[in-house]
């Protein structure tokens, strides 16, 4: 058998989310139909991270086996077209050990969110972006922004449905970047809680609003109650923009 890695964008904006569901079409679904046409075999499509109904993608990674030798070129460009008009692409393509994993091999996952800051509606980017009205105090949430950093219990910052065992988790990176109306908020760790990245913007947010003061995050963090952090930011603004082995 060969294994391929592939690097992967998409629009998640009309799909329940990575992981095949009942309930409507998932990317994984997508990608495991389209590899089959090209391949005329059955393969299961493993997956770094299980993004959410709405969540994006710009660098999702994933991997398969099959048992012919294709070329990677020849992979990436059937499986895109098999997939087309749906809004996923393979990047890129890359023949991978027997011991590689998409999810378990991987160090880092690096997420970003969009939020536009401007009075007027939105018109392009509705469905990839969060629009906020109300001007937000960047300076503040950059400030914030800096008491997530480190390993923590991050209890507050995750949902009812989240199934992990434990709520400790590291995390590496976690940044506020401004350009005029645009805010990007980029977070890495190695592994997330479910919506907790949304959790932890959604309270970034509320302290650029001055409902939550940014001193107050460490309070947040120590008392691990979910009632006291911030609103879950939409899922259209969230992008897993890259992982790293």
């Amino acid at each position: 058998m060969f294994k391929y890695k592939l690097i992967i964008e998409y629009d998640g904006t009309k799909f329940v989310g990575w992981q095949r569901q009942d309930n409507g079409s998932s990317i994984q679904q997508s990608l495991e139909e389209a590899i089959q046409k090209l391949s005329n075999e059955k393969v299961s499509v493993f997956g770094a991270g299980r993004t959410d109904s709405g969540v994006h993608a710009k660098g999702q990674v994933a991997h398969f086996e099959i048992s012919n030798d294709l070329a990677k070129d020849n992979i990436r460009d059937g499986i895109n077209q098999h997939l087309r008009p749906l809004p996923i692409a393979i990047l890129n393509v890359e023949k991978v050990e027997s011991d590689f994993h998409a999810r378990f091999s991987a160090k880092q996952r690096i997420y970003e969110y969009s939020i536009i800051n401007r009075r007027p509606p939105l018109t392009f980017q509705r469905q990839l972006t969060w629009v906020i009205y109300k001007k937000l105090d960047v300076e503040k949430m950059k400030e914030a922004a800096t008491f997530f950093k480190g390993k923590h219990d991050f209890n507050a910052f995750r949902s009812i449905d989240c199934q992990s065992s434990t709520s400790i988790k590291t995390v590496d990176h976690c940044s506020v970047v401004n350009n005029q109306e645009s805010i990007t908020i980029q977070v890495a760790a190695k592994s997330f809680l479910h919506s907790q990245v949304r959790i932890m913007v959604g309270t970034l947010v509320n302290v650029g609003e001055g409902k939550i003061q940014p001193f107050n995050l460490k309070k947040i963090i120590e008392m691990k109650d979910r009632d006291i952090a911030g609103v879950t930011a939409p899922a259209h603004g969230l992008y897993l923009k890259e992982i790293i082995y």
